[in-house]
């Protein structure tokens, strides 16, 4: 599908759907738990559904109301088939972790997307648990794991690669026999997500020891729960995004309170210059002169997108550090951010952990011996732009980040739009509904 994308005037008020994180960190927990358990306000996406569907293929029952989600667990089977998680790289690493604790062998497969995601170092640490573990590309899924042979006890994996290695294995520590310890060999990016774990297991009454670089957790017993899945800081991001570039909006359904990461959006739009207000559960943004902005995005690496797109839009030169793992998303986000942003006129540089943004409104050197009378009708006129064709890459956030874009800039056609429905299936919808002149086609 393609969206085409107009520059548009704004305004109007948002509710975001709920956080992808969370729901799947429930829905895991649940499942753990025996009995029933409830989740309010899930989020309703293909990664979401993916987790759903591969619980029940282990005979975790999920029924599903409109708001509430009832989740048995406790009880697991050997699924019949291969585990297939969609794109979804949360319920593949999440899956590996629990597939161990049921005997037989299981195969954990994925989209086209997900099979170039890394595994290894999560295969590596569940092997120094005692599971035998193996992958059938390099480094890369499909993954085959032999329930039956967790022993527990202790092991270490690098803390910079993925947070979800982390909380794949904090989710089966309290089945280990005895106390189990992870320790990292380098420090921990994208901490707010291991603390959204914690926050998770907590619910469902598992307590974890965490000093600085080690977790320790004791045998335990998960405890149903009933849980209430707050709104996604990540996809709010695009729509404060779009009030700092296009008009006045209101977002709502945020926690100010909230563990995610991308809540720091709201710090960095500040620091740019736009207006931001917050009241309750809701977030207000105003357009102001943008000016560049220097930030590590350790941990928040998924707003690369949407703070790559602002910078386009401000005066002067953004610098954004601690973006190397952001090459191992849904797509190398910093080649397409790179990509797309130099189809646009936007100059761009940097390299490995370091991306360098010249904003559209930056000055430009002007050579005062070659300049000319210019009458005020043409100061007025601005140019038309030419039309400009963003590969989305098959990744949501780069669809949404670049649809926000194309509305301050206008003459955007997105390819491969329909990727949104991993984490935000009413986008486009809710773009329009706040004045964005977007078009979709197939």
């Amino acid at each position: 599908m393609k969206a085409i994308v107009e520059k548009s005037e704004v305004s109007g008020k948002v509710s975001v759907p709920s956080s992808k994180s969370m729901t799947i960190r429930a829905l895991m927990c649940a499942a753990l738990s025996k009995g029933t358990s409830e989740i309010v306000h899930p989020l309703v996406s293909d990664d979401t559904a993916a987790a759903a569907a591969v619980l029940g293929q282990i005979g975790v029952g999920v029924k599903k109301d409109s708001d509430l989600w009832r989740v048995t667990g406790g009880t697991f089977r050997v699924p019949r088939q291969d585990l297939f998680c969609g794109d979804s790289a949360t319920t593949l690493r999440f899956m590996m972790a629990i597939s161990a604790l049921i005997p037989g062998k299981h195969r954990l497969t994925g989209g086209p997307s997900l099979l170039k995601r890394p595994v290894k170092s999560l295969v590596e640490a569940m092997r120094q648990l005692g599971i035998k573990a193996s992958m059938e590309g390099k480094t890369t899924p499909p993954v085959t794991i032999e329930g039956g042979t967790f022993k527990g006890e202790a092991t270490e994996l690098p803390g910079n690669i993925s947070s979800q290695f982390i909380s794949a294995l904090l989710l089966i520590a309290p089945f280990a026999p005895k106390e189990m310890s992870i320790r990292l060999t380098t420090s921990l990016t994208s901490r707010p997500y291991v603390l959204m774990t914690l926050w998770c297991l907590k619910q469902f009454g598992i307590n974890v020891h965490s000093p600085l670089d080690k977790f320790v957790v004791r045998r335990q017993r998960y405890q149903s729960a009933r849980v209430e899945i707050e709104g996604d800081w990540s996809s709010a991001s695009y729509f404060l995004a779009l009030g700092a570039a296009c008009g006045e909006i209101e977002v709502c359904n945020l926690s100010p309170a909230s563990l995610q990461g991308d809540r720091v959006i709201l710090d960095f739009l500040r620091g740019m210059g736009a207006s931001v207000r917050v009241s309750g559960d809701s977030v207000t943004v105003e357009p102001g002169e943008l000016k560049a902005l220097r930030a590590d995005l350790a941990d928040c690496i998924d707003l690369l997108p949407t703070v790559a797109v602002l910078a386009a839009l401000a005066s002067g030169r953004s610098e954004f550090t601690g973006i190397e793992r952001a090459r191992i998303k849904e797509s190398d986000r910093v080649r397409a951010v790179r990509e797309n942003l130099q189809k646009a006129g936007v100059e761009v540089s940097g390299a490995g952990d370091h991306l360098v943004i010249t904003g559209l409104k930056t000055p430009k050197p002007v050579d005062e011996s070659k300049m000319e009378e210019e009458s005020e009708e043409a100061k007025k006129d601005e140019p038309a732009r030419a039309p400009v064709t963003i590969d989305s890459y098959g990744d949501h956030r780069i669809a949404m980040a670049f649809g926000v874009l194309g509305a301050a800039l206008g003459g955007f056609t997105i390819t491969g739009a329909e990727c949104v429905a991993k984490t935000f299936p009413g986008f486009w919808d809710t773009m329009r509904k706040v004045g964005v002149k977007v078009e979709t086609h197939e």
